[in-house]
């Protein structure tokens, strides 16, 4: 599948106290980059509203390579593995810009809740249609 890429550079108040990103803050980039993802299908918030639902995370797994550090342009490119039921299975890379060493990988469950009952339910059929049609072109 096609991998879906945005671009996000790095602030200074987002490092630790060794002067690298706080972990914490890859999951805000990752977010970023699945919101952007969903946004580029035709799925904004918006849309969900009509469609009754909202992605949640149920997990999500982080493995940490290489440092980045403030003034850093990285790329972090996401794509939808496996849609079955409610539940969607996303992967994450982030590279700085124009560079091939990873810096992050990342797994993450989202489920497709009911937006009124707050129940899992199944991910909207033209949803998996959009995220297909997207990632195999």
């Amino acid at each position: 599948m096609q991998p879906f890429k945005t671009k996000i550079r790095v602030r200074y108040h987002e490092m630790d106290s060794f002067g690298h990103v706080n972990n914490a803050i890859y999951q805000h980039y990752l977010e970023q980059a699945a919101i952007e993802h969903s946004e580029n299908c035709g799925f904004t918030l918006e849309r969900y509203r009509e469609l009754g639902g909202v992605y949640v995370l149920r997990r999500i797994e982080i493995e940490y390579l290489r440092p980045a550090i403030a003034g850093d342009t990285l790329e972090v490119a996401t794509w939808i593995e496996k849609m079955r039921g409610p539940r969607a299975i996303r992967r994450y890379e982030i590279r700085r810009q124009d560079e091939d060493d990873l810096l992050v990988t990342a797994e993450a469950t989202w489920v497709w809740i009911n937006a009124t009952t707050l129940r899992p339910q199944p991910i909207p059929k033209e949803m998996i249609a959009a995220f297909n049609a997207l990632s195999n072109s």
